[in-house]
């Protein structure tokens, strides 16, 4: 978010960020005015013409338990409690799809409103804002220099072509993202591999284009796999090159956790290949371990993404030329 934010033109006057590797990523990279603490831990917050930010989202995740009590749903009223320290005429919040439908929203919104700005929510797909990748996020903006409004898409569903959306760029896919690259890793820049095993590269190997974990052979399938027979259609799956690629997790260099094989090669991507898929430049500088560096792509907003969001929240504030400060929370 922060990186889509600076390259529309906005200063960071503030980050916070709980996760040390996390944080020397953004050091390295956007700024030095990073608090690396648990947002519960900041006294106040200074003033500043946008507050973005994406507060926990395991609580709400399609992919957690979604308990309806998890503590973590409730870290969001930190971020309100910067939103009214900051006093920002916009701010904006990334989380996922669940959030929308849930309790917490509707008492965010009714926060908000209190606090005088005018709310807008939706599920965007980044695929339609020039990402390589169908990944579908909630977005909510609150306004109090006017109505709030969401970002209209700079691309289009190939398949979804109208009079309307003719004259949009064709969503980008992973063959422009990633084709370009060496077939076999060769170590530079995150561009590293793992060391699969014998049978995990005969697994690879049976998965044709667009396939998935159905594609392996009795013998080579692991029992757990054969015993459950339906779900599950992206595990082990193959990318196609033509296509977006489906949403980058954090765990992406394992495919038994999702369509994270090569299109033609018989490894998962790598993190340069991830990275590439989220849209980040390939001269970003991820800090940390394989893992956290993992973690840190697959939790990442997407910088093109948030660079649209951005450059819609500046027609919002109708500075064409300004430089409006923004800070992070959550």
């Amino acid at each position: 978010m922060a990186l889509g934010f600076v390259r529309a033109g906005f200063e960071t006057l503030l980050a916070n960020e709980w996760d040390r590797a996390a944080s020397d990523s953004l050091r390295a990279n956007i700024t030095q005015r990073v608090l690396n603490c648990p947002i519960q831990e900041i006294g106040t917050f200074p003033k500043a013409d946008v507050v973005a930010g994406g507060p926990p989202c395991q609580g709400f995740s399609n992919l957690g338990e979604r308990v309806p009590n998890d503590p973590r749903n409730q870290l969001w009223r930190h971020f309100f409690r910067c939103v009214r320290d900051a006093q920002p005429k916009v701010f904006v919040i990334e989380n996922v799809p669940p959030l929308l439908k849930s309790a917490e929203f509707e008492e965010m919104r009714r926060m908000a409103e209190r606090l005088g700005y005018d709310v807008a929510s939706g599920v965007l797909n980044t695929a339609d804002y020039g990402v390589p990748q169908t990944r579908k996020r909630a977005i909510v903006i609150g306004s109090r220099v006017g109505k709030a409004t969401m970002p209209a898409p700079t691309h289009v569903d190939p398949r979804r072509v109208n009079l309307l959306n003719a004259a949009l760029p064709r969503w980008r896919t992973v063959r422009d993202a990633i084709g370009h690259l060496p077939i076999d890793p060769d170590g530079r820049n995150w561009h590293v591999g793992r060391n699969p095993t014998a049978k995990s590269l005969a697994r690879y190997a049976a998965i044709p284009p667009g396939g998935n974990r159905w594609d392996i052979p009795a013998a080579l399938m692991p029992e757990c796999w054969k015993r459950k027979t339906s779900g599950g259609t992206d595990l082990f799956g193959r990318l196609w090159w033509d296509r977006p690629s489906v949403t980058i997790r954090t765990e992406f260099y394992k495919p038994e956790k999702g369509r994270y094989l090569h299109p033609v090669a018989n490894r998962p991507i790598t993190h340069l290949e991830a990275s590439l898929l989220q849209s980040f430049p390939p001269d970003f500088e991820f800090c940390g371990s394989k893992s956290q560096v993992g973690v840190q792509i697959g939790n990442a907003v997407p910088p093109v993404f948030a660079r649209e969001i951005a450059e819609h929240v500046t027609q919002l504030l109708g500075m064409s030329v300004a430089r409006p400060l923004m800070r992070i929370g959550g």
